[in-house]
């Protein structure tokens, strides 16, 4: 009897006949082995439900017919896996917990402990100030204005010398002297271990506790500084920020006097070498006219000038009484031979008289020329000219800068005078604990990812 497979029984008949294929092609691929093939079968039909069990047992009997009506993607189903079961608790959930509870809640309920019950209340007193320089007193960067990268200026100020020393050191030193920082932040040790100092440090101790107390913020567009500074009580903390307005005020005059002892110097060493050029010019100039045995060669050249001239307004008018002579007589007239005679002494006279403009004749020195001579007193005199313009300016700078340096040209305003602290804001124990939570859950998550890839990858 034939049976029609209905549409609902369609997924059952395909999985049916998927593992009842595999089965015979299974038996049939290997005759040696009927058992094995008979156990998967048997497996398969323990897997599927009653009905498909049934379903398979007609198939193979060849009471079902219709199969053609089943749909392809209906035969390619693959058989429905049973659903998973509920999780369970392994060891390595118990594990990730522990961990959990080791790296974080023990550390964060440690770090809570220690900020609200062990740590010290800490007091801040606020101070700003920045480096105002006098007006008309400009630097040389401020001198040169945008040039001063591309001159090689430095465009460092005196608020970026302030910051440096603020943070240095020798401003702890010297304020340690002045009041006994040990002394005003170990009161509270051993009993706060992490906030307090402990006795007796040394300097570079003492140094790296001031970088935590001490706050610095500096905005060099504007050139201010703002400091913070934490103190167990409020007077301690006011009077230390007051130290350190002092502390930076004492250097800005150091700055003041060696810049006002470099002004002197420098204008004074110019002066110096404007006296030595000066000097050196005249007495070249002096050599040169007892050389020469002549006082001033222009008025020389203005002398010589003179006579050539007479001679040239004698010789027009030799010429004149020769026409007119020449006019009047007749041949053999001695006036003639006179007139011509004065007008040749004339003539040789002239030429005598430029000859000493090219020639040693009219200087009295041994292979010198009169031009030779005048192009020497010429740079010399402009060498006494330079040396004495010199001199003047030389003078002038000295005068201003000794009118600089009786005024201070840089010092210290002070827009936030040091505050009296009341209320107790550090350390900031809510801010700490969320802090020290996120720090400590960010590392036990990479690490529970670091353990699973590695497992994974096992």
């Amino acid at each position: 009897m034939e049976t029609q497979v209905s549409e609902g029984d369609a997924g059952l008949v395909a999985a049916a006949a998927a593992d009842t294929g595999a089965g015979g092609v299974a038996a049939r691929g290997s005759k040696a082995t009927p058992r094995r093939a008979a156990a998967k079968r048997a497996r398969a039909e323990a897997a599927i439900s009653p009905r498909a069990a049934l379903l398979a047992e007609q198939i193979r009997a060849g009471e079902i017919t219709g199969l053609e009506q089943i749909p392809d993607e209906v035969q390619a189903t693959p058989p429905a896996w049973p659903p998973a079961g509920p999780a369970r608790l392994r060891p390595r959930h118990r594990g990730v917990l522990f961990s959990f509870v080791l790296v974080v809640l023990l550390p964060l309920l440690c770090g809570v402990a220690y900020l609200f019950g062990v740590a010290q209340d800490q007091y801040a007193s606020t101070v700003g100030f920045t480096v105002r320089r006098e007006e008309g007193a400009a630097g040389p960067s401020q001198v040169l204005g945008g040039l001063a990268q591309f001159a090689g200026v430095s465009s460092s100020s005196e608020a970026d010398i302030l910051y440096q020393f603020i943070q240095s050191q020798e401003v702890v030193a010297l304020i340690d002297e002045r009041i006994g920082l040990g002394n005003l932040y170990s009161p509270h040790w051993p009993n706060d271990p992490l906030m307090a100092l402990w006795p007796d440090p040394s300097i570079e101790e003492l140094h790296r506790y001031w970088q935590r107390m001490v706050r610095i913020s500096y905005d060099q567009s504007t050139q201010l500084l703002e400091l913070r500074v934490l103190a167990f009580d409020p007077t301690d903390a006011q009077r230390i920020a007051q130290e350190i307005v002092l502390a930076s005020q004492s250097r800005i005059n150091d700055l003041n006097t060696r810049a006002r002892a470099d002004l002197m110097r420098y204008a004074n060493e110019d002066l110096d070498t404007a006296i030595a050029r000066l000097k050196a010019a005249r007495e070249a100039l002096s050599r040169f006219r007892t050389r020469t045995q002549i006082v001033d060669p222009a008025a020389d050249i203005q002398g010589r000038m003179g006579v050539l001239n007479n001679l040239q307004q004698q010789l027009a008018q030799a010429l004149i009484d020769n026409d007119l002579v020449l006019g009047t007589t007749q041949d053999g007239d001695p006036r003639r031979q006179q007139a011509a005679r004065r007008i040749e002494v004339i003539r040789d006279r002239i030429a005598a008289e430029r000859e000493t403009f090219a020639s040693t004749t009219g200087t009295q020195i041994e292979g010198e020329n009169y031009p030779a001579l005048i192009a020497e007193f010429e740079s010399l005199n402009v060498d006494l000219q330079f040396a004495e313009e010199t001199y003047r300016a030389a003078l002038a700078g000295v005068d201003v800068a000794r009118a600089n340096a009786s005024r201070q040209s840089l010092y210290l305003a002070a827009y936030i005078t040091p505050t009296l602290p009341q209320t107790a804001e550090y350390p900031q124990r809510f801010i700490l604990s969320g802090v020290l939570a996120l720090f400590l859950v960010l590392v036990w998550s990479v690490a529970a990812l670091i353990y699973y890839s590695a497992r994974d990858r096992n």
